[in-house]
């Protein structure tokens, strides 16, 4: 019996399950890095600053601060910058920065070994502002000396040394040096809209400085916005120096002195209290011809008529006034006579730069009329002669009286 091909039963094949993916190794946590870990630590200390948890803050930033150095790392110096001036801030705040001095000076002489720019001078300044906070100018006055600030540090750590070397040397008396100091600090110090505490204190220094150094600061340094209303009360001390008024630079004084003492400016403006008697006594002298000693007590708010004999007298020596002297026996102060006003200093020396303008611009002008009348006439009459000449060559030439190879 034939059987279908067709009709055959083949076994059908078994259902296949889809097949589950192998489960895939679980990755172990990547440790975080140094730097990243050192960011988020200083991320935490300003949120902590700003919340008034400064104990906190400290605390943070001080262990921050040891990780940074036993890290040793070069990719971390900005950063260890940063740390360590929150340290200090937050030190200060807590008004324990004596207590971090110590740490502060040993990371300074590490920096200053790995030739870290941004730390040691960030640290330079910390250690400064902390000698002024407790008034150790001696000591401040030895970092300055003992140490080197980097070239290489940036622009507002720069102006930030320049301000503290210029109260350094106003103090000691090196006025010259610290005008200049805190006129460079003024110039890099940042826009006035990023640093405006750091414009308006710098300012305050350098007009005390040079109102010591005997000059009068420009009125329009008065007039700018950041400077309007900080520098008020030391405008009115520049007013009463200027025209030597002492019971308006001792009302001043009186009105402002927490501002000064808050400041640290006090001490230097109590200096200027001689200028200002220097200038009231040689507004004295050019208005009057003879004063009793007396009068000058009164008008200067001096204590007796031996003080102002003695004031005088160093002003004459010191040559503040000129052309004056003393009568000790009648107690006067007797000027030269009246006589022509362009004898005094001031308007003696502009009168004298006026003619020496007028015989100069005489004397141009006579060099410019040195040449003679018409002399440039001679030049062109050579000229057409030889102009002359070149045409009866040129007819010379074509009529064929001259042999082309000929030279001429």
């Amino acid at each position: 019996m034939d059987v279908d091909a067709s009709s055959t039963l083949e076994p059908t094949a078994a259902p296949t399950t889809p097949s589950t993916p192998a489960p895939k190794p679980k990755k172990e946590p990547t440790e975080i890095g140094a730097e990243v870990d050192i960011y988020f630590r200083l991320l935490v200390v300003l949120i902590l600053i700003d919340s008034k948890q400064v104990e906190q803050a400290a605390s943070l930033s001080l262990s921050t601060a040891d990780l940074i150095q036993n890290l040793n790392r070069r990719s971390l110096d900005h950063l260890a910058a940063k740390v360590y001036f929150y340290l200090g801030r937050s030190y200060e705040l807590l008004g324990r920065d004596a207590e971090v001095r110590p740490l502060l000076l040993a990371a300074l002489q590490t920096a200053t070994l790995r030739h870290d720019t941004d730390l040691q001078s960030t640290l330079l300044n910390l250690l400064l502002r902390n000698y002024f906070n407790h008034n150790l100018l001696d000591q401040a006055d030895k970092l300055v000396s003992k140490s080197t600030f980097p070239d290489s540090a940036g622009n507002a750590q720069l102006a930030r040394y320049l301000y503290y070397l210029g109260r350094i040397r106003a103090v000691q008396l090196n006025y010259t040096e610290a005008h200049t100091q805190l006129q460079q600090a003024i110039r890099r110090a940042p826009s006035p809209h990023i640093a405006p505490g750091f414009l308006q204190t710098a300012y305050k220094f350098f007009i005390v400085v040079e109102l010591l150094m005997g000059n009068i600061p420009e009125r329009s340094t008065f007039r700018l916005p950041v400077l309007k209303t900080a520098l008020i009360p030391y405008f009115q001390i520049v007013q009463a120096v200027r025209i030597g008024d002492l019971s308006a630079f001792q009302q001043a004084l009186t009105t402002h002195t927490p501002t000064f003492q808050t400041d640290s400016t006090l001490t230097l403006i109590l200096r200027l209290r001689h200028n200002v008697i220097k200038t009231g006594i040689h507004q004295i002298s050019l208005a009057y011809s003879k004063i009793s000693l007396k009068d000058i007590c009164i008008k200067l708010q001096l204590d007796n008529e031996e003080d102002a004999e003695y004031i005088v007298s160093k002003a004459i020596r010191d040559g503040v006034i000129q052309g004056v002297g003393l009568d000790h026996e009648k107690g006067w102060m007797v000027g030269r006579p009246g006589g022509d006003g362009y004898e005094t200093g001031e308007p003696r020396k502009a009168f004298h730069q006026r003619i020496e303008f007028c015989l100069d611009l005489h004397n141009q002008s006579v060099k410019a009329m040195r040449y003679p009348l018409n002399a440039h006439r001679k030049d062109l009459a050579s000229g057409d002669d030889a102009r002359e000449r070149e045409r009866e060559l040129a007819t010379e030439i074509a009529e064929g009286d001259m042999d082309d190879d000929e030279e001429y």
